[in-house]
């Protein structure tokens, strides 16, 4: 496909109208200036608000969206994100900076600052926006926030919880520490429809599935600041250990009174991690920055799901699957900054990143001929799905360059250069070692066409990191046809080229933003499904290098206070994504998307400050017909419901808030497709068509009640 092409396909012309459009709007709308690119709140503006923590503070400004991602497949420092605390980065990922501003006290905020250009003074790059909460200083202060909340669900389940923050600071000392019980109990019925090819029922599936969980995490930041040095401790522990149960009957057709198969599932989860992080800086007379950040964590995921017959009464293990999962990371990255000349800085730094994944699968069944042994629960082994025991450890070197240049008062230009080498060792189920090596520059431009509109332009290449996960045998808890996924040793990182268009209109007098961004990514060796069966009757497959696409899009997004209609304190925020993508998938033999086709989001905010009194909505709702996930026999496509959010919010007596929230107020169902072939996709026949829906865990009503000593 040309590039001519591209352009002139449907879906990529009406993301153009969208653009056009919103520049037309930006141009035709009277531009007041700001003082300069950083917009400044002083914790003043938020008294009216009465708010608890720095989160209820960042809340109430228009065009704030902090990226919440806590790594997923992420290994490593990177670039730090978009949030600081008193200019400087955390060195966590589960203890992140976005978890410390619920429990930062409001009373301990002295402003709010949101940067929009790029400075080599700052601890983070590449963020489109950062924003950098800075906390008053003091030779002393202290406070105690308090929250307790009340969780009641769609089944009459009332589920208490709790948290506590205590934060100050002592002199040279800072100090943060937390702890949280947090409720995160869901029950859901899932009803499936399955129907032959003309359509006609031949099964009924009900099941009821309960996860009875409640997470305990403690936290714990502590910072000093000497002359010209700052050092600073981060620690988290949490335990989400907890049972899940399902209650699974089919019933013959749509007669519900033959039940044909009765199962129960019992799993027992083990769910635990930690996580110690530190920062060390160093500034030097010359004004230069000396920095080392290191993480060191481990995260247990271990589970062990027993299967009974329960049809007429029985009570019989037909199938036993333990899966035993412990990632552990250990990072170290410096860095040093200095001025090259008046409008340039320059930062080099080297990181070491290590990565070790341990797991193990046992696979017993009552159906397998064999002799039972006690780590397959006391079943016949399924040696084919087993893997007792796979090592995957990452060794990763990055080496980076980053020069900032302030062209003039209105444009900047941010160059990075970065080297990323590692290998990758496999022992186990199989053995391999690889070595790899990428190149990845990025240039990010800025251009202040006045000071309330930037122009944004960012060109990067990109490399995915592996989920370790894919290289072993997996449990899989979607299709109760297919109890695990094999795993590929071979996996390649996805490559791909970034191109960015973007422009950001801050409304005169504070009365919103407007942010649309526009982008092109050229991709090659993307992950899917990938064909290694041996005999074509018996398809089997694995996650694989697909091929090459293309992925393409825009985000628009608004935050606009109403002032215009005589509502000052209330906020109104929209946003609009549209994606399309293109990949030949060697399963389906043809072209098709491989991503979501986008989501549309509308939030409302009013606040009363003379009553103490806010209420507002979040509504959010998938764009359908976008992503298909294709198997070597099976077909399916994700189909979830919109989703609405309301909440009301009372200061009342000694300032103590009351938050009343309703979430899946519509009670919408997650819904799944799946078409089954007798073999290929592609080349054979529909044998089956699932409808399948999950209730979504029913509708939730909580009640929060937090205040400040």
């Amino acid at each position: 496909m040309t590039m001519g092409q591209l352009f002139f396909q449907p879906a990529f012309r009406n993301t153009l109208r969208l653009s056009a459009l919103t520049v037309s709007i930006l141009a035709a709308t009277h531009l007041q200036a700001q003082e300069d690119t950083t917009v400044v709140y002083e914790a003043s503006f938020f008294d009216q608000y009465t708010p608890v923590s720095a989160n209820d503070m960042i809340s109430r400004i228009p065009g704030v969206n902090l990226n919440n991602n806590r790594g997923g497949n992420s290994r490593g420092l990177g670039s730090g994100g978009d949030l600081l605390i008193n200019g400087k980065r955390l060195a966590g990922k589960d203890n992140s900076a976005n978890d410390q501003l619920q429990r930062i006290a409001a009373d301990q905020v002295d402003r709010i600052e949101i940067i929009r250009g790029s400075s080599g003074d700052l601890d983070v790059r590449g963020a489109s926006q950062v924003v950098n909460v800075v906390l008053k200083e003091a030779l002393s202060r202290s406070s105690l926030s308090a929250e307790v909340n009340m969780d009641y669900h769609h089944d009459d389940k009332i589920d208490p919880g709790a948290s506590v923050s205590y934060g100050g600071q002592a002199g040279n000392l800072n100090y943060l520490f937390g702890l949280q019980l947090d409720p995160r109990y869901n029950s859901f019925m899932r009803t499936e429809y399955n129907y032959s090819p003309d359509l006609t029922l031949t099964e009924l599936v009900k099941e009821d599935n309960l996860r009875d969980q409640e997470t305990v995490q403690t936290t714990m930041n502590l910072g000093y600041d000497f002359e010209r040095d700052r050092v600073q401790f981060n620690a988290l522990y949490s335990d989400g250990s907890h049972p899940n149960t399902v209650n699974r009957q089919n019933f013959l057709g749509s007669d519900s009174s033959v039940i044909t198969k009765s199962e129960q599932e019992l799993t027992d989860r083990e769910e635990s991690n930690w996580e110690i992080g530190g920062n060390y800086e160093h500034s030097f007379n010359n004004g230069s920055r000396f920095q080392f950040l290191f993480i060191t964590n481990e995260a247990i995921r271990n589970s062990v799901r027993e299967r009974f017959t329960t049809l007429n009464n029985a009570h019989d293990l037909n199938q036993y699957l333990r899966s035993d999962k412990r990632t552990r990371e250990r990072i170290g990255q410096a860095s040093y900054s200095w001025n090259l000349r008046e409008g340039q800085d320059m930062q080099l730094g080297l990181e070491r990143a290590q990565t070790i994944l341990d797991t193990a699968l046992y696979l017993g069944s009552a159906t397998t001929s064999g002799t039972p042994l006690p780590e397959f629960g006391n079943l016949p082994p399924v040696l084919s799905a087993s893997n007792p025991g796979s090592t995957v450890q990452e060794m990763r070197y990055e080496g980076f360059a980053v020069h900032n240049w302030t062209l003039n008062d209105r444009m900047s230009l941010e160059s990075t250069l970065l080297y990323e080498a590692s290998t990758i060792d496999q022992t186990g189920a199989a053995s391999r070692s690889r070595d790899f090596g990428f190149l990845r520059p990025k240039v990010d431009y800025r251009f202040d066409l006045n000071p309330s509109l930037q122009l944004r332009a960012t060109i990067e290449r990109a490399v995915s990191q592996l989920s370790f996960a894919s290289f072993t045998a997996s449990t899989n808890n979607s299709d109760t046809s297919k109890d695990t996924d094999l795993g590929n040793p071979d996996l390649r990182q996805e490559k791909e080229i970034r191109y960015e268009l973007g422009l950001q209109y801050r409304l005169p007098n504070d009365g919103g933003v407007i942010n649309s961004r526009l982008f092109f990514r050229d991709i090659d060796d993307i992950i899917g499904k990938v064909n290694i069966s041996s005999d074509p009757s018996k398809p089997v497959s694995t996650t694989g290098n697909v091929g090459s696409g293309i992925r393409y899009g825009i985000f628009i997004d608004t935050s606009t206070r109403l002032g215009f209609l005589g509502m000052p304190d209330a906020l109104i925020t929209s946003a609009l994504n549209v994606f399309d993508s293109s990949v030949y998938d060697p399963i389906l033999q043809a072209d098709r998307r491989f991503n979501r086709r986008g989501n549309v989001e509308l939030g409302f905010r009013h606040d009363i400050p003379a009553l103490g009194l806010n209420y507002g909505f979040n509504f959010s709702a998938e764009i359908t017909g976008g992503q298909k996930e294709i198997d070597v026999n099976t077909i399916e496509q994700n189909l979830p419901g919109p989703n609405l959010q309301l909440f009301v919010s009372k200061v009342a007596f000694n300032n103590v808030t009351f938050r009343l929230e309703s979430m899946n107020t519509l009670r919408s169902d997650f819904c799944r497709d799946r078409y089954r072939y007798d073999g290929l996709v592609g080349v054979s026949e529909l044998t089956e068509i699932e409808d399948s829906c999950s209730a979504g865990g029913g509708q939730k009503v909580a009640l929060k009640i937090r205040t400040t000593f």
